[in-house]
């Protein structure tokens, strides 16, 4: 596997080894020794979550807190995904700041989000099955949520506002800086 550092503390780029041949291919999606041997980082992974998704729906920004906060390393399994990770870290020099990267079923990549970021991605292609793996148990009472559309953080989700498809929830979510503090 490659592990390779974004501008943001924390956020990992991980791209997996891939033996492929006339039969097609394989690779480790995830081998905790390899994560640990690569990173330095000992996750323990505790809940898997996927979702299925159409062209312009948008999950997010989400977090959880407190005792309840959550560590992810995330994929598409099936078709393009925008990821976001936005650092909610208030004593980080990058707090407010995201970082976005294109998942796919061809690219392979995977995102590591450490604890004290949102998170959220928008679909690109007509499906897309995405994957989380959690660091921690999901908690209704601690999650959290930051408005997709944000003017301080500006996020460029690569198609236009009028192709989204966004839960209740997440046309509600407060703005940045009325978010809760991580």
């Amino acid at each position: 596997m490659i592990v390779e550092k974004t501008h943001i503390e924390g956020l990992l780029i991980i791209t997996p080894t891939v033996y492929e041949d006339d039969r097609g291919y394989f690779f480790e999606s995830y081998n905790k020794h390899s994560f640990k041997k690569e990173t330095g980082l000992d996750i323990d992974f505790v809940q898997d979550n996927e979702s299925k998704s159409s062209y312009g729906t948008l999950r997010g920004l989400h977090y959880q807190t407190g005792n309840f906060a959550q560590a992810k390393l995330v994929r598409a399994l099936s078709g393009n995904v925008l990821d976001i990770a936005v650092d909610i870290r208030e004593n980080s020099p990058t707090y407010g700041q995201y970082f976005s990267i294109e998942l796919s079923d061809i690219n392979r990549k995977q995102l590591f989000i450490p604890r004290g970021f949102a998170h959220g991605f928008v679909v690109l292609s007509e499906i897309a099955i995405f994957s989380y793996k959690c660091d921690n148990y999901y908690n209704k009472d601690s999650e959290g949520g930051i408005i997709y559309n944000d003017s301080t953080i500006n996020i460029d989700w690569k198609i236009p506002e009028s192709k989204f498809i966004l839960s209740e929830k997440d046309k509600s979510n407060p703005k940045f800086g009325n978010h809760i503090k991580f």
